[in-house]
């Protein structure tokens, strides 16, 4: 495995554990579709979460940079065949962003509820 996936990886697991410790089940870790991934999808009570993981040196990031329109797009796609061919259709969803950077042997983590929307609406 390249560091940079095994970095990814280990930040991913950071964010796992800190949802698990804020009441979410991981429904879903790196799932596929035909249109891209989404690297974590989390549910809480009614609330279906589609999380994106973005590593950094540092936690100064300009979010705008971070997920492009593109990228967005794909993650939504992504999103509503995971609802579609999952059962979660009467959930409420949104897309989270997880932002990390490494801190000595840790991370710190910005978490970012609502990070973007699916501007075409619900599935």
């Amino acid at each position: 495995m390249y560091h940079r996936q095994q970095v990814g990886k280990q930040g991913e697991d950071a964010v796992v554990a800190y949802l698990e410790k804020e009441g979410y089940a991981i429904c879903a870790r790196n799932f596929s579709g035909q249109y891209g991934e989404v690297d974590i999808i989390a549910q809480r009570g009614e609330v279906l979460a589609f999380i994106e993981v973005k590593t950094r040196s540092s936690l100064y990031f300009n979010l705008s940079e971070v997920i492009l329109p593109t990228k967005q797009r794909k993650i939504i796609k992504t999103a509503r065949f995971f609802i579609a061919t999952n059962g979660y259709r009467d959930m409420v969803y949104r897309f989270d962003i997880a932002l990390l950077a490494a801190h000595k042997n840790s991370w710190d983590i910005t978490y970012i509820p609502n990070a973007f929307t699916d501007y075409w609406g619900a599935v």
